[in-house]
């Protein structure tokens, strides 16, 4: 099969690691109830490890899926961490705890998180116009006055979800509807890099990923990847040359491990008390708490997507770049959570099935319509 790909394919696995499709909203759950099931949090640990490193392996082979990081969160501890299959189909090099991963739409949370610091610091307001922090609007169009931080993170912006060559556009009224935007985080991105007077990866960097010991996370390639990066693959199994960002994307360009991105989930889990770094209660409640409705069982928080079920409420985020696919979801109350990276463009044919073994009940945000299988 030809590795050329067309300008459409090439956007979806560029450095942005964005899916460029401009559309919102569910596939219809088909049921009023909240979705329910049994959660495995009273499985014994041995027994867990035992059935996912059983038939982790067995979903990848069935769905084409070359290399997976996967991290198990418990009672706000990572249980375990592992990887499977290979970083690269042509070099046969194995994928483990260390292995990074273009983590795509995942970068969202991120941003969210180190925007809610600012939010903590008294330098951000959630419903200020973002325009306030900006030396000139952000386009001509007036209603970019509309557009806060709040309405960026929860999605209703009214801007695509991704311009691709054209300059970004205002569909409808800021904070009318939800409508998926990586768009608006690139504008958060800028306030936060003006705010701040750093460039974003560094500020996030100093302020995220340092202090949570995420030591192999950053928007911007580094050389200490060069051995530790995987290789996306497209449905064939093609691997691809390593996307190597030169520019901070918020909306997707994170690099990061599994290990990594669960210390971030834990974070997300445990608020912390007079910490200059870790977000307290009242932000996370903040963040937690549901501003764009979208089903009966689906939401949008800040930087997350929301789902309620009979079994609690769970904070969930997706990420595609077309031959990166990967998926991520907590619980607060349950104190349990999981990050499954994939290298495939057939990733999230496994990740339902990793997230019923590892986490257990039902989860409804597999039906939100963005998530391509």
């Amino acid at each position: 099969m030809s590795k050329r790909i067309s300008r459409r394919r090439f956007l979806k696995h560029s450095q942005a690691g964005i899916l460029g499709l401009s559309t919102f909203g569910l596939v219809s759950l088909g049921c009023n109830s909240r979705a329910s099931g049994q959660l495995k949090t009273n499985v014994p640990a041995e027994k867990l490890i035992t059935d996912l490193q059983q038939q982790i392996p067995q979903l990848m082979q069935r769905s084409g899926v070359p290399g997976v990081a996967v991290a198990v969160v418990r009672d706000r501890e990572i249980l375990w961490s592992r990887g499977f299959g290979v970083k690269n189909t042509d070099s046969g090099q194995p994928v483990n705890e260390n292995t990074v991963f273009a983590a795509a739409s995942l970068s969202k949370p991120v941003l969210a998180y180190a925007a809610m610091k600012l939010y903590e610091r008294g330098e951000l307001d959630l419903d200020a116009p973002l325009t306030n922090y900006t030396a000139k609007p952000y386009i001509s169009d007036p209603r970019i006055w509309k557009i806060s931080a709040r309405l960026v993170l929860s999605h209703t912006t009214g801007f695509p979800n991704w311009s691709g060559d054209e300059p970004v556009w205002i569909d409808f009224t800021p904070g009318s509807k939800f409508s998926y935007s990586s768009e608006g985080f690139l504008y958060l991105q800028s306030v936060i890099e003006r705010i701040t007077r750093q460039p974003f990866n560094e500020y996030v960097t100093r302020n995220v990923f340092a202090p949570l010991g995420m030591t192999n996370s950053s928007y911007i390639w580094r050389s200490s990847f060069q051995s530790l990066a995987a290789n996306g693959h497209d449905r064939d199994g093609v691997p691809f040359p390593v996307g190597k960002p030169s520019q901070a994307n918020g909306a997707g360009s994170l690099r990061t491990t599994a290990t990594d991105y669960a210390k971030f989930l834990i974070a997300m889990m445990e608020p912390a008390v007079n910490d200059p770094f870790r977000l307290n209660e009242q932000s996370l409640e903040i963040m937690l708490q549901q501003n764009s409705r979208i089903s009966q069982s689906l939401g949008w928080g800040l930087g997350w997507g929301l789902e309620r079920t009979n079994d609690g409420d769970f904070f969930w985020h997706w990420g595609d770049s077309g031959i990166f696919k990967s998926f991520t979801l907590g619980s607060k109350r349950s104190k349990t959570g999981m990050v499954i990276l994939t290298n495939s463009e057939n990733g999230l044919r496994i990740c339902e099935n990793i997230v019923r073994l590892a986490i257990g009940g039902q989860h409804p945000a597999f039906s939100f319509s963005m998530i391509d299988y």
